[in-house]
């Protein structure tokens, strides 16, 4: 077929699947987040969320792989190479709005919900529910301290957060040499920063994580300790949730460029994994300001 002829892609099975696999990810996940709060253990909800993260996996690998398949051939057209631009266009902009409500509700929080428990603005007379209240942020006691217990501490940002701030900045420089090598069609140094892309994202995940069990373990930081807790949790599980995806996605392309795949003219796969990435790494920056410093 011809490069310049308008291709149309077979219909699919994967839309379909992924639906049924974001699915039981979200019902597992909202079930076991629900049992942990309850101190009911969360086997159910585990299970469910694993299954779920397992087959949108194999999903992944499936689709990825015939989408790999019809680019190899030469079906994709200039057209269609527009189409997968405002594509990831559209879809890393419902990803800045997803993240732009969970910035809006912590400000919410912040600026308007805790004041006015604290007696202060238009709405102070919330304060009448919990007399005494004092507002402060982060909140250390929380309105109810029984049933949610404020954090014993909070994360130094000055310490893992600023450490993970430079990887993920530094990121961004390799990944950028990388595409400049690929534009250059010079594959070692492609495979090079992007790989050390990947090992600084790797690395990233690993801090993170072992901030989570110091949070738990030791400073009673917990998703049941307040509303600091739980806008901290939400904002950095599901950022990390995205780095994680993103670091899967730089392997694949990793591997594409050390199996020859992409040329110094056409390699969107490549740019579109660098835009997400991009994304990423601006979100945390906005995260290690609103959410560790100020």
């Amino acid at each position: 077929m011809s490069t310049q002829s308008y291709y149309v892609p077979e219909q699919s099975r994967w839309p379909i699947l992924a639906s049924i696999a974001l699915f039981l990810m979200a019902y597992g996940a909202a079930n076991l987040i629900n049992a942990l709060s309850a101190d009911a253990g969360g086997g159910f909800g585990m299970l469910l969320l694993l299954a779920g993260t397992l087959a949108m996996g194999l999903i992944m690998l499936g689709w990825f792989g015939n989408v790999i398949h019809e680019s190899a051939e030469g079906l994709y057209s200039p057209q269609m190479d527009r189409s997968f631009r405002w594509g990831m266009s559209w879809f890393i902009f419902s990803e800045v709005m997803f993240f732009i409500a969970f910035f809006g509700a912590l400000f919410y929080v912040r600026t308007l919900a805790v004041p006015w428990l604290g007696g202060e603005g238009e709405k102070g007379v919330s304060n009448m529910l919990w007399e005494g209240f004092q507002a402060q942020w982060p909140l250390m006691v929380t309105p109810d301290q029984n049933a949610f217990p404020g954090p014993e501490q909070i994360i130094d940002p000055w310490h893992i957060p600023l450490f993970n701030t430079i990887l993920l900045i530094s990121s961004s420089f390799t990944v950028t040499l990388a595409h400049k090598a690929l534009k250059l069609d010079q594959r070692s140094r492609v495979v090079f920063w992007l790989g050390a892309t990947v090992l600084l994202g790797v690395v990233f995940l690993y801090f993170q994580a072992y901030e989570y069990v110091l949070a738990y373990n030791e400073l009673g930081l917990t998703l049941n300790s307040g509303i600091y807790g739980a806008t901290f949790f939400i904002l950095t599980g599901f950022h990390g949730m995205h780095v994680t995806l993103g670091t899967l996605m730089l392997i694949i392309i990793w591997l594409r460029v050390m199996k020859g795949h992409f040329s110094s003219e056409k390699h969107f796969g490549f740019e579109a994994v660098a835009w997400y990435w991009h994304f990423v790494d601006v979100v945390w920056v906005g995260l290690f300001l609103f959410v560790y410093i100020f």
